[in-house]
């Protein structure tokens, strides 16, 4: 990692108090059909194989929600990925984990590039997932929360045959309820730990995170998926937190009471994830750790990465089967092998 390249080291934590998460995003959409309404206050591009590029992270969490959709669903041949590093300094994601140091298919260096094509000086922050338009290099979008929902519904057309449905009609409202809760106390949650400038900020965020974990270990010590009888949204959402709370999040967020692997429902839970197509073949966690023990100077100065924890556990046998259900409803299929060129670059032993 050569922090020589980067201008300044980002600022994630709160100067004064509790953290605040900018919220303000491209609501740009992607759709089937440009005329009729949508809920989005941003412009409406028209769904078309090959014109649009993922620029994701495998070490961002936000981001790999969208890496995990877009693979489970079978879009690969119809939106291409572009990933990016795990370190950063505060002006962009970097796309130097390829030999020539760029996207190979946008040749964007940063992604800052890409947001400044279409709205020169953007003064928000450069974030990841973000889809780009091949050709012009410019940002579509990066509402982060609605990409997968339109990855379900827009693009179902091109999706592959025997793609699940992660977003069932009749769970709507309450997968919206269960991501809410989930998004503010938990995805959040952790970040309100770990960048708190107070010890009364962090000490608020502590109990209110646990809550919320003792609330997901309850719920899931009585069915086998956050909502209904398969896997949905609601779980590709709390995924990515659960898979770097051990070697992240429980050390350097300070969200140090338990582990997940000490939590029976919740390790089991994340197991099965873990072991499915998608999940677990999506994870790098050498990128993980990377991305939060390095970027994060000022919660971790010497930049120094551990070496543990030991994750052997995630490829264990687990009983989520005693709940009944399954992880796709009948008639749907796993999704491909990953596709070459998109293998997670430094697998542990037990995803080889």
């Amino acid at each position: 990692m050569d922090k020589q390249k980067w201008k300044n080291a980002p600022q994630n934590a709160s100067a004064d108090g509790a953290f605040e998460r900018d919220t303000t995003y491209i609501e740009d959409r992607i759709v089937a059909d440009v005329d009729k309404p949508r809920a989005s206050s941003g412009k409406l591009w028209p769904v078309e194989p090959g014109r649009y590029r993922l620029m994701a992270a495998r070490a961002c969490p936000w981001a790999h929600r969208t890496i995990i959709a877009r693979r489970l669903l079978g879009l690969e041949d119809v939106i291409s990925l572009g990933l990016a590093g795990p370190t950063h300094d505060a002006d962009s994601w970097v796309f130097d984990v390829d030999p020539s140091e760029k996207d190979p298919v946008t040749g964007l260096r940063r992604l800052k590039e890409a947001y400044e094509n279409r709205f020169p000086d953007y003064p928000e922050g450069i974030t990841v997932p973000a889809i780009v338009e091949v050709g012009t290099n410019k940002v579509v979008t990066n509402w982060f929360r609605q990409i997968p929902v339109d990855f379900n519904d827009e693009w179902a057309q091109f999706q592959r045959e025997g793609a699940p449905d992660l977003y069932p009609e009749h769970l709507r409202d309450e997968i919206d309820q269960i991501t809410d809760r989930v998004y503010k106390h938990v995805n959040n949650g952790v970040y309100r730990c770990g960048f708190a400038a107070t010890q009364q900020a962090y000490d608020e965020a502590y109990h209110e995170l646990w809550e919320h974990m003792d609330w997901l270990e309850e719920r899931l010590g009585q069915q086998r998926y956050l909502v209904g009888n398969h896997v949905t949204l609601a779980d590709i959402y709390l995924y990515p937190t659960l898979v770097r709370f051990d070697p992240v999040y429980y050390g350097h967020f300070k969200a140090s009471r338990t582990k997940i692997a000490e939590m029976p429902n919740l390790r089991g839970y994340l197991q099965e994830l873990f072991q499915l197509p998608g999940f677990g073949d999506t994870t790098d966690f050498t990128e993980i750790k990377q991305h939060y023990y390095i970027t994060h100077a000022e919660v971790n100065p010497t930049g120094v990465v551990p070496l543990g924890p030991d994750l052997n556990w995630l490829a264990e046998n687990h009983d989520r089967g005693r709940f009944g259900g399954s992880p796709y409803a009948s008639g749907v299929t796993e999704p491909r092998p990953v596709r070459d060129g998109e293998q997670v670059k430094n697998p542990e032993p037990f995803q080889r």
